[in-house]
């Protein structure tokens, strides 16, 4: 194979994408602490000082919208006066009759997929897990200097060589900031604070690129720079691209809702698959319907990596694995407050989280 570029990116939690995020992961938390059974699709959109906290909501918890987003504001560091407006209703009777059975059912119809690859320790494309490494390392260092704001990317491009990783070719970063500091002092802050620390230097070099907020000025960002909304960072959240992503977004969602659950499922098989030796790296498709507690399909790939072929991965995932919507729940334990958790840095590759745990594969 020929030389190959590929790139990924990730955002701070100040984005106001991200901020919409943990808006609706602050909300399902809040309601799964009260009711483990709370049935949640709560999201939020934010532009200026407005914030619009809209869904569906069938639980027991007693729940302050308003307080959580400005809560959330606050946490992340814009302090100015936000203005919130709720319009929360319950779920449909339709939809809660379909999931709610003698056995859990799927709270919708769709695709769902998982990936991993022994490309890093964490399983993760290289890409992704680096951009997210960059952008967890800009907030903390933002989070000890004044100059720097919440609203911030990276974006990683990675060269591969006859389909092995050779180097980095190019990192950005756009960081918002103060008018108390200079392009020139940005460029060298972040380069020295944030870059050199994260990333191996086995994988720069002299033509690796460097391009530091390269559209100049970001001195107003967040919800004031533009607009954001629940559920616009799908690519970030999963896999940087490297893998297809089903239609729906994981923020917002509560388990019985197999847009999260499944996805969460399938990166936890797709992980196991690679941990135990059974292939270097691997796809893995679901599909439900509303309504049915198992998969309508499941389709496994292993991209030539594998000793054993497409068709016997899936019979050893058949033995192993249990794909009903109850089942991953439980395994898993997805009726806790644990979505905060997962809101920033992606969902996947991060040690504490329920799917990113070790299980033993029987042949």
């Amino acid at each position: 194979m020929p030389k190959v570029l590929f790139t990924s990116e990730s955002v701070t939690s100040g984005h106001p994408d991200k901020i919409c995020d943990l808006i609706a992961d602050s909300i399902l938390d809040a309601a799964l602490m009260e009711d483990p059974n709370s049935h949640m699709a709560v999201e939020a959109t934010i532009k200026d000082d407005l914030i619009l906290v809209y869904g569906e909501a069938n639980t027991n918890a007693k729940i302050d919208y308003e307080a959580i987003a400005k809560s959330v504001l606050k946490e992340i560091g814009y302090n100015e006066d936000y203005h919130v407006i709720a319009k929360v209703n319950k779920q449909s009777s339709e939809i809660n009759n379909a999931v709610v059975g003698e056995e859990l059912a799927a709270g919708d119809q769709g695709i769902m997929f998982g990936y991993a690859s022994n490309e890093t320790e964490s399983y993760m494309p290289f890409a992704i897990a680096t951009a997210h490494k960059l952008a967890k390392r800009l907030e903390e260092v933002r989070r000890q200097d004044s100059r720097l704001r919440p609203d911030g990317k990276t974006q990683v491009t990675v060269e591969y060589n006859d389909g092995k990783l050779k180097r980095l070719d190019t990192i950005v970063i756009s960081s918002q900031h103060t008018e108390d500091i200079t392009q020139e002092e940005l460029r060298d802050l972040l380069i020295r604070e944030v870059i050199l620390p994260t990333v191996d230097e086995k994988y720069l070099d002299e033509n690796t690129k460097y391009l530091i907020n390269p559209s100049g000025s970001f001195i107003v960002g967040g919800s004031w720079g533009d607009s954001g909304t629940t559920g616009r960072k799908i690519v970030v959240d999963s896999y940087g691209g490297y893998a297809p992503i089903g239609g729906g977004c994981f923020s917002s969602k509560d388990p019985t809702k197999v847009d999260r659950s499944a996805a969460y499922y399938a990166r936890y098989v797709c992980r196991n698959l690679v941990a135990n030796g059974l292939c270097e790296k691997c796809q893995l498709q679901l599909s439900y319907a509303i309504g049915k507690k198992d998969p309508v399909s499941i389709a496994i790939k292993s991209f030539g990596t594998s000793k054993y072929s497409n068709e016997e991965l899936l019979e050893i995932i058949l033995k192993n694995f249990n794909f009903s919507v109850q089942n991953m729940i439980d395994e898993l334990g997805l009726r806790r407050p644990i979505y905060r958790n997962t809101t920033n840095y992606g969902h996947f590759g991060r040690e504490g989280l329920p799917w990113e745990t070790f299980k033993e594969i029987k042949l």
